[in-house]
């Protein structure tokens, strides 16, 4: 789990500009770095080599750099572009923060700067011998890199946006999600019964922004709770769509006590501070957010415009996969050892929603398609068997739902009849 803080810092290192950056101002100390360095180097290693040699090798990796960065930027708004209209759009959020493409780019920047900033340097006579060698020493070891990088993206440019590569973006991101959840399921606090009343001396948080809450910061709800001794609720969790005046979070206090206007305005800026909220969903704390994204990514493969039901049935088999990482979740109780922040209640993330998210769009959008609805009730029953006392029954609700609706669209009796005996067999297991 990360404080506010941390998630914020690690949000700012994923975009592309920073990494771009950091290796800009790294290859600019580079090579500026050759001329104090010349002090330190022995006489002995001084060899002659022409300022004309390394300004002939600079100028061409100058141009050559340019050229493909402008290039692989190009490639990375084609691959956006592609990913949006293969999969879908909240899937390009992974393809922006492909660490190999920002890798990459960054690289090509970095080596044009190296290049510029080296002309420039040994141009105005900067360097002396010594130093000319650190910066030929320097080139060289930036073609090299340079080298690494090219083949890299070649190799990563016959997968980039393409359906196969953004839908496994999307299932690591969703997998990520699930097992930190399962890691701390209640992001480290006590549960939220889902019977929970709101009691008499009840004091509600409410939201002051509007959009999607994206990371909510237990520790930081934790040291509230210590400082002015109380218990918060917290309402809604990471994913929810709050606007003004929606509860976030209801405080109980441990003792009878009355606040002033002062002291509910420092309570409130506390808790509200701890939640952060964005225009979109994120991934990170809301492993529903990464199977709504392959729902959708399904349910574009199954619209006529595109027709193509392999993606949908491939969809399903990775749905298969994330809930075999979900069948060891559990509901902690108050006294649990692996509880963090005892102050805090935070609701438990149910199993049924995830299952709806995922699975009840694309047996919607395949209604009418047999080989979706066959494969649909497998991955269900597959699911069911494998850990019956975390799916059995919820499986077994939602395949009958399924089945249900495919028979008001299925085109054949038949089709009605055999999907039905796949059903069948599976209560039989």
């Amino acid at each position: 789990m990360f404080s506010k803080w941390q998630w914020l810092f690690i949000r700012f290192t994923h975009k592309l500009w920073v990494r771009a950056a950091l290796f800009a101002v790294m290859a600019i100390v580079t090579a500026l770095i050759a001329a104090p360095v010349e002090r330190l180097l022995p006489d002995a290693l001084s060899f002659q080599i022409s300022v004309a040699t390394i300004d002939q090798i600079l100028d061409i990796l100058a141009t050559s750099m340019l050229t493909v960065t402008t290039f692989s930027l190009g490639v990375m708004v084609s691959a956006f572009t592609a990913a949006s209209t293969g999969t879908t759009p909240r899937a390009t959020q992974l393809v922006r923060e492909d660490p190999i493409t920002q890798n990459v780019l960054a690289t090509f920047l970095g080596a044009f700067l190296f290049s510029l900033v080296g002309i420039i340097a040994l141009n105005t006579g900067v360097y002396g011998e010594g130093g000319r060698l650190v910066l030929f020493a320097a080139t060289l070891l930036v073609i090299g890199i340079i080298l690494v990088a090219i083949l890299h993206w070649i190799e990563h440019l016959s997968v980039l946006g393409r359906v196969t590569e953004t839908t496994d973006q999307v299932e690591v991101a969703a997998a990520n999600a699930l097992r930190a959840r399962l890691e701390h399921p209640h992001l480290g606090a006590r549960c939220l019964p889902e019977d929970w009343q709101r009691p008499a001396n009840g004091f509600d948080i409410k939201s002051e922004s509007t959009g999607y809450i994206c990371h909510i910061d237990i520790a930081s709800l934790q040291e509230t709770a210590d400082e002015l001794k109380l218990n918060i609720n917290v309402l809604l969790t990471p994913g929810s769509f709050v606007f003004p005046g929606k509860p976030l979070a209801c405080v109980e206090f441990k003792e009878k006590e009355v606040l002033n206007s002062e002291q509910e305005a420092h309570l409130i800026n506390r808790v509200t501070s701890a939640y952060t909220t964005g225009k979109t969903r994120s991934f990170e704390q809301d492993p529903r957010f990464g199977l709504i994204v392959l729902s959708e990514i399904a349910s574009r493969a199954l619209s006529p415009a595109v027709n193509d039901p392999g993606t949908a049935i491939d969809v399903l088999g990775r749905a298969v996969r994330l809930f075999c990482i979900w069948r060891d979740h559990r509901v902690l109780g108050d006294d649990d050892e692996s509880i963090c922040f005892p102050s805090v209640r935070v609701p438990a993330l149910k199993t049924s929603d995830l299952i709806e998210d995922l699975f009840m769009p694309v047996a919607r959008d395949g209604a009418g398609l047999i080989e979706i609805q066959i494969r649909v009730q497998k991955s269900m029953a597959a699911l069911g068997d494998m850990a019956p006392e975390a799916y059995s029954d919820v499986m077994a609700h939602y395949a009958a739902l399924a089945v249900k609706r495919a028979s008001q669209s299925l085109a054949l009796e038949e089709e009605v009849e055999q999907l039905k005996a796949v059903q069948c067999e599976r209560k039989r297991r």
